[in-house]
């Protein structure tokens, strides 16, 4: 039985996380953590309002962190600190924390895994661009999420415009330069664009032009349900990771 602890349990997320873990036979949902709950509120498992209050009053294995970019980082040094392996779903972690959190994580016993999407299909999405950039010169992304996403590009633009722009064999190039704001994001070779509109929940379009043709992987979230075979897996698996690892991919072989 893995004792899972949720942080940011009021947002969607957070919520959504809670309500599967629960219903897990191998999961026990032991605590809460959320700066909106109020005292007494019912709650599915015991409520705190930090990590540090919840870490005083129960013993989880792993902790699922979906909170805010402002609170990620203190609250995934805390739970690694405290010996607790930390699944972050949560986005504001830059390279710079990532490296600190790594060297929390090396001084202790728990390992941390950073995921900017638990969604199998953007995961595998992520899997055939990186084999695409080996054959193309010139590729784009477009990203669209829902207007209430406060980042933009979206963690899941930007890790999948690293993997393209780092394999080893890549033939892509940088566009021309342009001062056109139209032109989106440069990371690495790759532009990306970002639309944020209502109705949208995630989705995300790799595209490859090449001499004649255009190569189009898009991959769609129409529901938060589409990320929770990814969270169990990431649950499930991170105490078998090594200290730090990026990537939900990690875990797919």
């Amino acid at each position: 039985m893995i004792d899972v602890l949720v942080v940011g349990a009021k947002g969607r997320m957070g919520a959504l996380t809670a309500a599967t873990v629960g219903a897990q036979p191998d999961m026990n949902l032991v605590a809460l953590v959320d700066p909106a709950f109020a005292a007494g509120e019912p709650a599915p498992a015991a409520a705190f309002t930090s990590v540090a209050e919840a870490l005083h009053a129960t013993r989880p294995a792993v902790a699922v962190e979906f909170s805010t970019p402002a609170s990620v980082f203190e609250n995934a040094r805390l739970l690694l600190q405290a010996g607790v392996h930390t699944v972050v779903g949560a986005t504001g972690l830059s390279a710079a924390h990532v490296a600190e959190l790594a060297q929390t994580a090396r001084s202790g016993v728990a390992n941390l895994l950073v995921a900017p999407n638990f969604s199998l299909g953007a995961v595998l999405l992520m899997r055939f661009a990186r084999e695409a950039a080996r054959h193309y010169e010139r590729a784009e992304i477009v990203e669209l999420h829902h207007e209430g996403k406060t980042d933009a590009p979206s963690g899941t633009a930007l890790r999948t415009a690293a993997l393209m722009s780092e394999v080893a064999g890549a033939h892509l190039r940088s566009a021309p330069a342009t001062q056109a704001p139209s032109r989106g994001l440069a990371h690495g070779a790759v532009q990306i664009h970002s639309v944020r509109l209502p109705g949208l929940v995630a989705h995300q379009e790799v595209l490859f032009g090449g001499d004649g043709e255009l190569l189009t992987l898009r991959h769609d979230s129409l529901s938060r349900d589409s990320f929770m075979p990814g969270v169990l897996l990431a649950v499930r698996g991170v105490a078998l990771l090594d200290e730090v690892t990026v990537g939900l991919e990690n875990l797919l072989d």
